[in-house]
């Protein structure tokens, strides 16, 4: 989930482009092409400091929630990570907005895909079962769906499963003893990616309780599943599922998303609705669109490109993420690195602060693979 989650794809859809891609925890003067950073404040230092040795490089800046709705507000840093960059990503459309306005023109709009697993789920029978996807942070305000079920009329069969590693001892035992607490709530603790997009696959609803998120991936993997989806209106889901989605409910808002989960199980005109709408933004998740895009932002900056070797056939890139005990550094044939913390490690293009980019394809030489 999170972070780790994108980084993984981001690194696999490069690579399919034909690009070296490393992915590391920060960036510590790794030979790159392009570098590119998730989370301006978090990867700041590696930003930076690839900003310094390479004046010129071609820099991608991804910005998270936590980015666009509290640190571009607070952090001197996240916002000095915008101005050192040379373009900016953002999940959803709606998360320009957040952006600082002499900014905006540098970011560009890519959408998370997903795909769903391979075999069939089936709903299970006697039950309404909806899947929360969370982490146990405050800020995914992970327990507000058992809260909401345990206000639901007798007669309703819905039970939440919730999948997410608590990240501390308060918050598990918070979670064991919702569990214990409230029969409709069932807490599986974290799970493997796979066995989570399962579970996913099977439910009737995905519900999102988020105080913030720049566009949640697993919105985009219940819409890739066709799973209906309620969520909090923050803008991270707002710009994916669209202003008048009729699954929203305020944040914080138990009794509305109670609200919300009855009439989903018991309104089959209100719950084909949903479907219906999730279906028809099913096609925003395809991982060629995700593809195409980061193909487009690559040639931008290529073109516009300074300083940058073109006598190799290939392109590195770096990805910086922050620091996780997740993260790790790859280095295939040919690597574009990532980096999503304060700077560990990156190959030669970068996901967060690096320069140098992608080489052009011409005439007698292979563009990087």
């Amino acid at each position: 989930m999170g972070n780790r989650v994108t980084a993984d794809r981001w690194a696999r859809l490069l690579r399919a482009l034909g690009h070296r891609v490393t992915i590391a925890t920060a960036w510590q003067g790794q030979a790159c092409d392009v570098l590119v950073a998730l989370h301006a404040r978090k990867s700041h230092g590696s930003i930076a400091r690839f900003r310094r040795r390479h004046r010129e490089a071609p820099l991608v800046v991804a910005l998270t929630g936590t980015d666009l709705y509290h640190d571009l507000r607070t952090s001197a840093r996240a916002r000095r990570s915008l101005a050192l960059a040379t373009r900016l990503v953002v999940l959803q459309p709606k998360a320009l907005a957040a952006l600082p306005r002499p900014y905006r023109a540098r970011a560009r709009v890519i959408r998370q895909s997903a795909v769903c697993p391979p075999r069939g789920a089936v709903p299970r029978k006697g039950a309404f079962e909806v899947c929360v996807l969370a982490h146990l942070r405050p800020v995914k305000d992970p327990l507000r769906a058992a809260r909401a079920a345990r206000r639901l009329p007798a007669a309703s069969r819905i039970r939440v499963l919730h999948a997410g590693a608590a990240l501390d001892a308060p918050s598990a035992a918070r979670a064991r003893a919702e569990a214990r607490a409230n029969p409709r709530y069932v807490w599986l603790g974290p799970l493997s990616r796979g066995r989570a997009r399962r579970i996913l696959a099977r439910c009737r609803l995905l519900t999102v309780t988020s105080r913030l998120e720049g566009g949640a991936n697993v919105v985009s993997e219940a819409l890739a599943c066709r799973v209906p989806i309620v969520s909090s209106r923050i803008d991270g889901s707002i710009g994916v599922l669209g202003t008048n989605y009729p699954g929203f409910f305020d944040v914080g808002d138990t009794r509305g998303l109670a609200a919300l989960l009855w009439r989903a199980e018991t309104d089959a005109r209100f719950y084909r609705r949903l479907a219906a709408r999730c279906r028809n933004l099913a096609r925003l998740v395809d991982p060629e669109l995700e593809a195409r895009a980061w193909r487009r932002l690559l040639a931008e900056i290529v073109t516009s490109r300074q300083g940058f070797n073109s006598s190799r056939g290939e392109s590195r890139l770096s990805a910086r993420l922050p620091p996780s005990p997740a993260s790790l550094a790859a280095h295939p044939p040919k690597a574009a690195g990532r980096t999503d913390g304060d700077g560990r490690r990156g190959s030669r293009r970068s996901t967060h602060g690096g320069r140098g980019r992608p080489a052009p394809r011409r005439r007698g030489t292979r563009a990087g693979r």
